[in-house]
């Protein structure tokens, strides 16, 4: 009896050794997590927190208790770059779609300006990497629409002048010269003068962005283009069968020519069940779209915010499914998966897009290194992830940019 007492409690030492030493493993993981993601360059390359510049209720300076951006969540969540997005509707052509983006690349630089201390415009790769250096968050702009440019290829390279470091060729609707993902084909990809625009982007130095776009004006923009591409906020299709998303052979081919695709939080391009109830429920992401507009007119702060409202409202009355955060983290393992951890990142798409639980705003943002850490993921690759792999395109775009103004 003795033997078998002695026995017991050596067992249960054991035990209780063992249950100690994997907490420890455990809370090991989250300091390590919480260190490296606050040392890293998180670098999100689509937010649409600049509708809500015009808000007279909104201040990117204070925590605001709705939206998903602000200074102090920024920081609370180790968000030290961000793309603000320039967006109107996609039927805004020529003139008046130029003064519109205009008027938000000026409230961009104004809160840059309004915020001094915390804030700096970065144009380059080496700026972004000043900036968190000195502990200041890298504000960049990307316009996400090529229709911004009034369908003149001079108000192009006046938006370089001007800080934009990305346009995305189309929005949701087609322009005119590029066909989007969520219209009738009417160019069949990019016309000869969308190509002309995407050889102008390289020599100002602007990444293409292929997010929105059609197939087609994927694969058209990946052959002219003489810089890798980016997907600014794009998720897996064979995750998620959105014509949002990229398919896996789009994925490969972005990734041999440089490129990378930056996942998108929003839960319709992230969650199958999702997605399909949403469709059911609003007959389709156009209808949703257009349906938006009649409620909201050409106040865009309204659209995210409407958006959210009406998702929220059929999530609690059990029309749609739940989605955890955690799908973001599938998608980002897809495309490790199918083409290496060198050409994913993050584009999440706060403040216009509905967003998936535990990730509800941008203070949300260690749990994906966190996450990827505990997946196994080294710590170098986690780096690049976070923000390194869309830096290299940039510092890639800027080396094009160079010697085609050289020549």
């Amino acid at each position: 009896m003795r033997r078998v007492l002695a026995m017991l409690c050596v067992s249960s030492f054991l035990c209780a050794g063992l249950v100690l030493s994997r907490r420890a493993s455990a809370d090991d993981i989250a300091e390590r997590a919480k260190k490296l993601h606050f040392s890293s360059i998180v670098l999100d390359t689509h937010d649409d927190t600049t509708q809500r510049f015009f808000s007279k209720d909104y201040d990117i300076g204070k925590r605001n208790s709705d939206g998903h951006v602000d200074i102090p969540r920024m920081r609370e969540g180790g968000m030290n770059a961000i793309f603000f997005s320039i967006w109107i509707d996609g039927r805004i052509m020529g003139p008046p779609a130029v003064q519109k983006a205009l008027d938000q690349i000026d409230a961009v630089h104004e809160n840059v300006r309004k915020y001094s201390k915390d804030l700096v415009l970065c144009r380059t790769a080496t700026e972004v990497r000043e900036a968190h250096a000195q502990g200041k968050i890298a504000a960049l702009i990307g316009v996400e629409g090529g229709h911004m440019i009034g369908n003149d290829i001079r108000v192009l390279r006046m938006f370089g002048d001007l800080g934009v470091r990305y346009m995305t060729l189309s929005h949701f609707y087609n322009d005119e010269w590029a066909d989007s993902s969520t219209d009738k084909p009417v160019h069949n990809g990019l016309t000869d003068f969308g190509k002309d625009i995407v050889r102008e982007m390289n020599r100002q130095g602007i990444m293409v962005d292929i997010s929105h776009v059609s197939d087609k004006t994927f694969y058209d923009a990946l052959e002219v283009s003489k810089a890798p591409l980016i997907a600014s906020h794009s998720s897996c299709r064979a995750l998620c069968n959105h014509p949002r998303d990229m398919s896996d052979d789009m994925i490969k081919a972005l990734a041999a020519k440089g490129g990378v695709i930056q996942i998108n939080y929003e839960r319709s391009f992230i969650d199958q069940a999702y997605k399909d109830a949403s469709d059911k429920l609003s007959g389709g992401v156009v209808a949703a779209f257009d349906q938006l507009k009649k409620e909201c007119g050409d106040d865009q702060e309204c659209f995210g915010r409407k958006m959210a409202e009406k998702q929220k409202q059929a999530t609690a009355e059990g029309k749609l499914p739940h989605v955890s955060w955690e799908r973001i983290i599938e998608h980002i393992d897809h495309v490790v998966k199918l083409v290496g951890a060198d050409h994913v990142g993050l584009g999440s798409d706060f403040d216009g897009a509905d967003m998936p639980e535990g990730m509800e705003d941008c203070s949300k943002l260690p749990k994906i290194t966190e996450a990827l850490l505990r997946k196994g993921y080294s710590e170098e690759d986690i780096r690049k992830i976070l923000g390194g792999n869309t830096l290299r395109v940039m510092g890639q775009t800027e080396k094009v940019s160079m010697e085609l103004q050289a020549q």
